[in-house]
């Protein structure tokens, strides 16, 4: 395996890590902006309000985006195994 080999691992591997934890950090983010937002607006300065309320929807993201997410890992993983076998 030379350099460029590497570098094509190296960048399948990132590519397929922001493709599986991507949607469900940006869902995070989205609810925490929200959460924010309703904070600010309200006054209500309870830090532990976020919390329950992002959990639920990444926990929701994540049963709605698995077949993705197992899609995405599989091929990658298969990609890995066919470049194992062909010796590099």
């Amino acid at each position: 395996m030379n350099a460029a080999d590497l570098l094509d691992f190296a960048r399948d591997g990132i590519t397929t890590f922001l493709k599986v934890g991507g949607p469900l950090m940006l869902i995070a983010l989205g609810v925490g902006l929200v959460i924010s937002l309703i904070q600010a607006l309200t006054q209500i300065q309870e830090q532990t309000l976020i919390f329950v309320p992002k959990i639920v929807a990444v926990f929701a993201a994540m049963l709605f985006l698995l077949p993705f997410m197992g899609d995405a890992l599989a091929s990658y993983m298969a990609r890995v195994a066919e470049r194992i076998a062909s010796g590099g």
